[in-house]
């Protein structure tokens, strides 16, 4: 942060993910009654790369999965060992090698388990997304100055397993980047004191770690259903001489070097992954500008009102208001570069209004509003390709069980209703 029935063969047809054409809208449902078509495969007897057969994607994030970040799991970070570090970098640093590969052990096969990817299937959720840091190849890290655990992988295709036997599909996001992307947020993985991601020997890694995953993917049956490839998230904004190199270099030849390692695979065109990049509006520039080839190219959007400064929404006086809010929600337009899944957004609203402010606070008391809330953010989101909530857990946030940062936990509140159906059909903009 700041996730059917399938043929399925061997390698180059291992898995499937659909995403339309221009002329064929994604979502299927009452507002978009176009049924997804099924592609023409070069091979008959390769699938295509497919999306859920119930669209649009209504997803989660794994948030802290695999890139734990303190501020949304603080119990299980002080479980950890980890107390009083601020990244998994620190953290493994305090500890050593040796103790935090067991704790991690433990973490990966405890935060996000086949009960709860169960519990998705059944709130009728279709797709998750993953973050995940470089440091999963483990040959990509300078032993000597880089500090991370080890062992993740395996808990990566565990999940990825699950995920595909539920019929989810799965975006894997490479959420932390060599030398960082951002500096001082731990979800990079380190406390950066600068984004020292954007030279070529960090572009290096991030490449070597792209085509690698992209060879598993293709090459092992339990990733079949990951579908899409997320190149970067949230880097740096703003226009300058590292977001310049990033959409120059970075994009073009992350594409590139992907697509090379799919043709050394021999898939074919209809089976390629989706290439996700964060989308114009994430204020980085536009991603699409350099690109030579946009054949499955997808696009990120990360929508936090919390943070937002839209039309006044956070202007003391005239905004911060329930009626503000849901103003913005009702009439968000979130298009832009095509295709574009909102890719993280939750029901936290702004820091000085989360526990301080009546009308919104405590969350238990105004739950109502937050299901109001829910319904106008996801329809609003609905109007692109879909969405993934930020995120499916979290614990004790500022000493404090706050649901608005948990999809698990605001369906026990009450905020966000287990059949998204009824979301959907309660007119929450109605006369806004």
């Amino acid at each position: 942060m700041r996730s059917f029935n399938l043929a399925i063969t061997a390698y180059a047809g291992l898995s499937a993910a659909w995403m339309p054409t221009r002329d064929e809208p994604l979502l299927n449902n009452s507002k978009y009654p176009h049924q997804a078509p099924v592609m023409p495969s070069e091979d008959q007897n390769e699938t295509t790369r497919w999306l859920p057969s119930k669209l649009p994607i209504r997803g989660v994030n794994l948030g802290s999965q695999f890139i734990v970040e303190p501020w949304m799991a603080n119990d299980e970070w002080n479980s950890m060992g980890c107390g009083g570090t601020a990244s998994e970098f620190d953290c493994v640093s305090k500890i050593g090698q040796a103790q935090a590969n067991k704790v991690w052990a433990t973490h990966w096969n405890t935060w996000t388990t086949k009960d709860d990817i169960s519990k998705m299937q059944s709130y009728g959720l279709n797709a998750i997304r993953i973050p995940v840091g470089y440091w999963i190849r483990e040959d990509l890290v300078y032993s000597n100055s880089e500090h991370f655990p080890q062992g993740g992988l395996h808990y990566l295709e565990q999940i990825c397993g699950w995920a595909s036997d539920a019929g989810f599909y799965i975006i894997i996001d490479l959420h932390g980047a060599p030398g960082a992307q951002v500096a001082g947020n731990a979800d990079t993985g380190q406390n950066a004191p600068s984004p020292g991601f954007y030279v070529d020997y960090q572009y290096d890694r991030a490449y070597k770690f792209l085509e690698w995953m992209a060879n598993i993917i293709h090459t092992n049956t339990n990733y079949r259903n990951v579908g899409m490839l997320e190149v970067l998230n949230e880097p740096i904004q703003g226009g300058n001489s590292q977001t310049d190199s990033m959409r120059q270099t970075y994009y073009p030849t992350a594409w590139a070097r992907i697509r090379a390692a799919e043709a050394a695979l021999n898939i074919s065109p209809n089976n390629r992954l989706h290439i996700q990049m964060m989308n114009t509006k994430w204020g980085s520039g536009d991603p699409h500008q350099y690109l030579t080839d946009d054949f499955f190219a997808a696009y990120d959007d990360h929508r936090y009102l919390k943070w937002s400064d839209d039309n006044g929404i956070n202007d003391p006086g005239t905004g911060q208001t329930p009626a503000a809010y849901l103003k913005e929600s009702c009439h968000d337009d979130r298009g832009g570069n095509w295709p574009t899944i909102v890719g993280e957004f939750s029901l936290s609203v702004a820091d000085n209004l989360e526990w301080n402010n009546p009308a919104f606070a405590p969350p238990d008391a105004h739950v109502g509003w937050y299901r109001q809330w829910f319904a106008a953010q996801i329809l609003a989101y609905e109007r692109q390709d879909g969405w993934l909530f930020w995120s499916w857990k979290a614990d004790w946030i500022g000493g404090k069980n706050d649901w608005r940062w948990s999809y698990e936990a605001a369906v026990t509140a009450g905020a966000i209703p287990q059949n998204l159906n009824n979301a959907v059909n309660s007119d929450p903009c109605a006369g806004i």
